[in-house]
């Protein structure tokens, strides 16, 4: 049997009850280096992997095995891929994501916002004009920085929320305006704009 978990943004009091459990009863879990610190505190059987690929190394389908994704898994998560390497998904756990997580702590309703992922994607901005609130998933080269300035390259003006080490004890969130430069403090960041010309 084979289960997709969410574990959430990384602390381990966001992961669910449900999650909890399944990695309690499961033959071998799978995750990657950082979420794998928090599985290590719910099970010792916890298998750390450096990238996709490994995961088929590690798959077998007589046994209960639980792959671990950060935030949910069907938020630009691992879901798709394990289905394209040609295996069943018995079950999903859903998590609480990023920006679900930041969207709350910066009090920001996300009805209609514009999602992008350039997190090892090469997406672009545009869509960031057409819209009042856009939520960016980051990378180590797009930066909270690097969308700062190429936002302002864009003629795009507003507010730029960048969220760095979400949930965790060294949690840093800022506000500051598209433009403006922001310190490169964590590569584990995330980004929401507030395009003005909505405003006006």
């Amino acid at each position: 049997m084979l289960s997709i978990i969410g574990m959430g943004p990384g602390d381990i009091k966001y992961v669910t009850f449900e999650a909890l459990e399944k990695i309690k009863c499961s033959d071998k879990v799978i995750a990657f280096g950082r979420i794998s610190h928090t599985a290590k505190k719910i099970t010792s059987s916890v298998i750390t992997i450096k990238n996709l690929d490994e995961i088929k190394h590690y798959i077998n389908e007589d046994e209960k095995t639980s792959i671990l994704a950060s935030g949910d898994p069907c938020f630009y998560g691992i879901a798709d891929y394990i289905r394209r390497c040609g295996y069943k998904i018995d079950e999903i756990i859903p998590g609480i994501s990023s920006f679900q997580y930041m969207m709350a702590k910066i009090q920001k309703n996300y009805d209609n916002v514009n999602f992008i992922s350039l997190h090892g994607r090469n997406d672009d901005l545009q869509s960031v004009k057409c819209s009042k609130i856009s939520v960016i998933l980051t990378d180590k080269e797009n930066t909270p920085n690097v969308i700062s300035m190429k936002l302002r390259e864009m003629g795009i003006e507003g507010d730029i929320f960048a969220g760095f080490n979400l949930s965790y004890e060294d949690e840093f969130i800022l506000k500051a305006r598209i433009g403006d430069s922001i310190d490169d403090i964590s590569s584990l960041s995330l980004v929401v704009i507030e395009n003005e010309i909505f405003k006006r």
